[in-house]
């Protein structure tokens, strides 16, 4: 059991944690559709450009990008988990209600944990904490 002095401490720093590791993992998702790495599997390929699939890609590579680093961390964690309850409704719902037999249950995970990440803020190990301690960056970023 942790105590409650331990969860005090360790709390903030997970949630950098959290935040670094969701936006890396859709930084790849962002790579993937833009800049072919990882590469495709077979008879899968590159969206084409301005299609929404590529917007996605560039929403998932800037908020992504900008969420593992701490960088403005709040509007893009809200902008990703707008993307992905997108993704959700556009692309999994239609296909069956459960989410574990439509395939959207990671698209429906992401939009809660940058939905989470929106409101709680980025965590200490992050670009906008030294702005902010350094009174640089606004509250609300």
């Amino acid at each position: 059991m942790v105590n409650s002095n331990t969860a005090a401490v360790w709390a903030p720093r997970v949630l950098s944690i959290l935040r670094i590791m969701a936006a890396l993992l859709l930084l790849q998702h962002g790579t993937q559709k833009l800049l072919g790495f990882p590469a495709f599997p077979a008879g899968r390929s590159a969206p084409a450009m301005m299609s929404m699939s590529w917007l996605a890609g560039v929403i998932e590579l800037v908020c992504g990008f900008l969420m593992a680093i701490g960088l403005f961390t709040r509007p893009a964690a809200f902008l990703a988990s707008g993307m992905t309850a997108v993704a959700y409704w556009m692309v999994h719902a239609g296909q069956n209600f459960y989410p574990i037999l439509n395939g959207g249950e990671l698209a429906a995970l992401y939009c809660f944990v940058f939905l989470y990440i929106a409101v709680a803020g980025p965590g200490p190990w992050s670009v906008d904490a030294k702005l902010r301690q350094d009174g640089k960056l606004p509250a609300w970023a």
